[in-house]
């Protein structure tokens, strides 16, 4: 009984865990939307530009996306590199440590 209700909870935390981290990243993706609207309208790329204005829409989403992922990777691995340096971990240990550290 006990264990099903042990269960029960931790899957609820896990549950909000995600529902929370989802609920983060919708202001970014507005607030990056907003940021390549101005961008386009500045270029002339009004709202009756149709096939250009996709294309640049696309191109500037992406291009911050995969800057924003790029750094965030980084800065992960420079935090991990010395929390790994500061345990003094060698070989097969700091592989190990290294991929759960990235991966959380």
């Amino acid at each position: 009984m006990w264990t099903t209700v042990r269960v029960l909870a931790l899957m609820t935390f896990v549950f909000n865990l995600g529902i929370a981290q989802l609920a983060a990243a919708a202001p970014a993706q507005q607030n990056k939307m907003k940021a390549c609207n101005e961008q386009a309208n500045e270029k002339g790329l009004g709202e009756g530009k149709g096939d250009e204005r996709k294309a640049f829409m696309k191109a500037c989403l992406s291009a911050k996306s995969a800057e924003g992922s790029k750094g965030n990777q980084q800065n992960k691995m420079k935090a991990c590199n010395k929390e790994a340096g500061e345990k003094k971990l060698k070989g097969d240990e700091r592989k190990q440590f290294m991929s759960d550290c990235l991966s959380a």
